[in-house]
């Protein structure tokens, strides 16, 4: 089997595809997108994911696009030598269904920060004109780049996105407690810990770690995923905000 991902250092979707593919011990090329220059709007790349965005997953000649529908695709193609799906029935729908609450709550949220706090200063130095046409030439994202505009999301929005990743971290907490952990369906890891792992490493990347210091078992859960033998290949130099944008290191949110 050969695998060739198109994906992007920092991004949080790139990230949970490169995790499944290094903990199944499997080798993979990559083609590494620049996302401010815009290589996913190119006509090369929108012929393959025509929503211009990473990743993409060349399989053998096979696209598979959307990070959550990879990483599952993964996990069923490629041997078992790490099975990160349960084989219960009803645990594997209990997993799914968090999965799709972590789309639709952390994977979104922490995307006001990011844009806000690293992207910002980038879309502020283009023209009115060229920031419209950035944004009008993104399939998936336009509404998103619109509402932020040049000058970034208020605060209220940004107190919203920290808002909904507290939820995530107390639901963490709650599925960890229920499951006996250390991971959020029992003793082995699944997708559904894979899915959420960026939206943390993150948020401890952009200085807020301590939101989850209150609840232990999420506490505990962090540092074992960042012990994870597939975390480091992962996250390899450049895979952090803060590596890229100096203006970080000392930035506050």
């Amino acid at each position: 089997m050969a695998f060739l991902l198109y994906n992007s250092p920092q991004s949080t979707c790139s990230q949970r595809v490169r995790f499944v593919l290094n903990a199944k011990a499997q080798s993979f090329d990559e083609i590494k997108l620049d996302l401010l220059a815009g290589d996913q709007l190119k006509p090369e790349y929108l012929a393959l994911n025509p929503n211009g965005v990473v990743p993409t997953l060349n399989h053998d000649g096979n696209i598979v696009t959307d990070s959550s529908v990879i990483i599952e695709y993964l996990d069923e193609v490629v041997p078992q030598t790490s099975d990160l799906t349960p084989r219960d029935p009803v645990k594997r729908a209990a997993m799914r269904s968090l999965m799709r609450f972590i789309d639709e709550m952390p994977a979104a949220a922490v995307r006001i920060p990011t844009f806000n706090l690293a992207f910002l200063p980038h879309f502020a130095a283009m023209s009115e004109h060229e920031f419209i046409a950035f944004a009008e030439s993104k399939p998936l994202r336009k509404e998103f780049m619109m509402a932020m505009g040049r000058t970034g999301f208020p605060r209220k929005e940004m107190d919203s996105s920290l808002e909904r990743l507290r939820r995530t971290y107390v639901r963490m907490n709650l599925s960890i407690t229920d499951s006996g952990g250390p991971w959020l369906f029992g003793k082995d890891i699944t997708l559904a810990d894979v899915s959420v792992m960026p939206a943390l490493v993150r948020m401890a990347d952009l200085g807020r770690e301590d939101d989850w210091s209150d609840l232990p078992s999420v506490a505990k859960w962090y540092e074992s995923i960042r012990q994870h033998a597939a975390f480091a290949p992962t996250y390899y130099p450049g895979s952090l905000l803060t590596e890229r944008f100096a203006h970080l290191r000392t930035k506050v949110l």
